[in-house]
């Protein structure tokens, strides 16, 4: 009986650490670029509250008028949320600038280090770029 219970809470362990989500976490340095700092002010069209990062996609106008779709890349919800943020800091629609590093790859990603609202509060965005503050 022993040796039945404890093959069973080993195979129910394994079963969920094989469950676990399988994306690996990257490190700030393997995807964005410290170098390329970035700064634009924009409308958000969509948020997503969810581990193991936030995201919000923000429409920028750039100097021809042309609409360029940014995904920002967020601290995680626990982090975020203990910070002072909630599901509601940032709203759909609302005009925000954002600060932060762009994607290696050259694409409209950004790792945000903080989010000036419409009402001028700035708050940190849980950037996990490694740089003294």
């Amino acid at each position: 009986m022993k040796c039945t219970m404890s093959r069973f809470v080993a195979l129910a362990f394994a079963l969920v650490w094989a469950a676990a989500p399988v994306s690996a976490h990257h490190s700030f340095a393997a995807q964005y670029d410290a170098k390329q700092p970035i700064t634009f002010t924009g409308t958000v069209m969509k948020m997503e509250w969810q581990n193991p990062h936030i995201f919000f996609y923000v429409d920028v106008k750039d100097a021809s008028g042309k609409v360029m779709n940014y995904a920002v890349e967020g601290g995680p919800p626990n982090t975020l949320y203990r910070s002072g943020w909630r599901k509601d800091t940032i709203k759909i629609g609302e005009t925000v600038t954002v600060e932060g590093s762009k994607a290696k790859d050259g694409s409209n990603l950004v790792n945000a280090r903080s989010v000036v609202m419409a009402n001028g509060k700035r708050v940190f965005a849980g950037s996990s770029e490694n740089v003294a503050r």
